[in-house]
């Protein structure tokens, strides 16, 4: 059974806003709330319009929501698009598609495994971790990258490592490899608040058994 009018139109609404999202890199840094506007404000819309539409997602865990802008959740938020690009009820209004839209699908078409999105699924075409050894060696990476293009000065967020690493390891893996790479005097893993630190910001960082949250890696070797 279709979905209803409003029902549809909802749908396409948040595919449409996820696609913008993703297209922007919402899986690895905030998006600020005027950057995402000018994707998805159609003529005679203004933000307040998709108010709702914002606040269903955010409660679907697809997005997450500061006072500055929005991010998308990984995996589940890239499920929810995989999904909604691919349920046969997605189509762009009107004969004019936005270049950006255009350009946002062939990326995906391009990045997104044909299988679709899944929690076992690679999405950035990357093959899983499947070692210790292979963890350490990418997360390393990703510290590095992160730490140099956002100038973090030696304390990266640790929930912004988890999301670039996203879906080629399990959270459990993560948690134990990376408490792991810390016992191994590679990494500190450092308690202190984030700047805007939501719950999904405060899940995706790590906590030490027996111990209180830790929200920064600091590379020691």
């Amino acid at each position: 059974m279709g979905l209803g009018k409003d029902s549809l139109q909802s749908a396409k609404t948040k595919t449409r806003l996820l696609l913008a999202l993703w297209d922007l890199g919402g899986t690895q840094q905030e998006i600020k709330k005027g950057q995402l506007n000018k994707r998805i404000l159609s003529k005679g819309k203004k933000a307040a319009d998709y108010q709702g539409v914002f606040e269903e997602l955010q409660k679907q865990g697809t997005i997450s929501i500061s006072k500055t802008g929005y991010s998308l959740t990984s995996p589940k938020g890239l499920k929810v698009l995989s999904d909604g690009l691919r349920s046969g009820e997605f189509k762009f209004d009107g004969t004019i598609v936005g270049t950006w839209a255009a350009n946002a699908l062939v990326k995906w078409i391009g990045q997104i495994d044909i299988a679709g999105v899944s929690t076992s699924t690679p999405v950035n075409g990357n093959s899983l971790i499947a070692s210790y050894e292979e963890f350490k060696s990418v997360v390393l990476e990703v510290y590095d990258k992160l730490n140099q293009n956002y100038n973090f000065n030696d304390l990266v967020p640790i929930y912004r490592i988890r999301r670039e690493i996203g879906d080629r390891v399990s959270r459990e893996s993560f948690n134990e490899w990376l408490l792991e790479v810390q016992a191994n005097d590679i990494f500190q893993l450092i308690a202190g608040e984030i700047p805007d630190f939501t719950p999904d910001k405060r899940e995706d960082s790590i906590t030490i058994p027996g111990a209180e949250l830790r929200s920064y890696a600091k590379r020691l070797s």
